[in-house]
């Protein structure tokens, strides 16, 4: 009974402010947060030669119109995917989601070429999932068929360093991923590819896989220790969430310190 009472003490303090003027409070709030948001997002930082992740996934999204399947792997940039491709239609995502099928991209795309031939199909693959499935490349070539390969390569397995960064004071173990030239391996297998260092770089490369007759990889080397944000730690509230630095330590020059 105590428990009964505590509860409806909380829902009577709870429900004003739900319907106070049509919940204009909460909307208010949500703004508020969305505008925050806003200003930290990584798009609206200054391109001072960085490539980030988001950058590349956003550009793919907009030069696409968002008119594509995308299939992504397992990790960091799923998560930059999910936030900075703009899904506007049904059916247009292709992911494990929180099974952790690393490896998933490459042959779950093919899949969906040959579901969807007239459709865009673009891989969104970390540099360590890419690697498990890498030999699917062989299939694209026997299987004549056409796909998009998206490598955001940062050098690390990006999500478990993200942990190790936050809460093991970025003590990296076995995180620090050693990686074959995808480019070179692609077109060992007859595929063309190229590799992308900055921004300026990511619009002639994305119409350069889309103008391109056979599948086409494109190897971002993007920034090694960008993480995602917001992230929740294990065992907090929502209000406890770590959000992205008002000032992108990445972005620091030595005029800065």
């Amino acid at each position: 009974m105590a428990l009964v009472g505590d509860l409806r003490e909380v829902l009577e303090q709870l429900l004003p402010r739900v319907a106070s003027r049509d919940g204009a409070d909460w909307i208010k709030t949500i703004d508020a947060s969305k505008g925050d948001v806003a200003v930290r997002d990584i798009k609206n930082l200054p391109d001072l030669g960085h490539l980030y992740a988001a950058h590349v996934i956003h550009d793919i999204w907009r030069i696409t119109g968002g008119n594509a399947i995308v299939v992504t792997d397992v990790g960091q940039h799923q998560m930059w995917e999910a936030q900075y491709f703009h899904h506007e239609h049904p059916r247009s995502l292709v992911t494990s989601g929180g099974l952790g099928t690393m490896g998933f991209a490459l042959p779950a795309a093919i899949g969906a070429k040959f579901a969807c031939p007239e459709k865009e199909v673009w891989v969104v693959a970390g540099d360590g999932g890419f690697q498990m499935t890498a030999a699917e490349l062989s299939t694209i070539v026997q299987e004549k068929i056409k796909i998009n390969i998206a490598i955001i390569n940062n050098g690390f397995l990006g999500m478990v360093r993200q942990w190790q960064q936050f809460f093991y004071d970025s003590n990296y173990e076995a995180t620090p991923l050693i990686s074959p030239d995808f480019v070179k391996l692609a077109d060992a297998h007859g595929i063309p590819g190229r590799a992308v260092h900055s921004r300026p770089e990511v619009a002639v490369a994305v119409a350069e896989a889309r103008n391109s007759a056979s599948t086409f990889l494109l190897n971002f080397m993007v920034e090694k220790e960008e993480s995602v944000y917001p992230m929740i730690p294990a065992g907090s509230a929502l209000h406890e969430m770590i959000r992205r630095p008002g000032k992108d330590p990445l972005l620091e020059t030595p005029d800065d310190k």
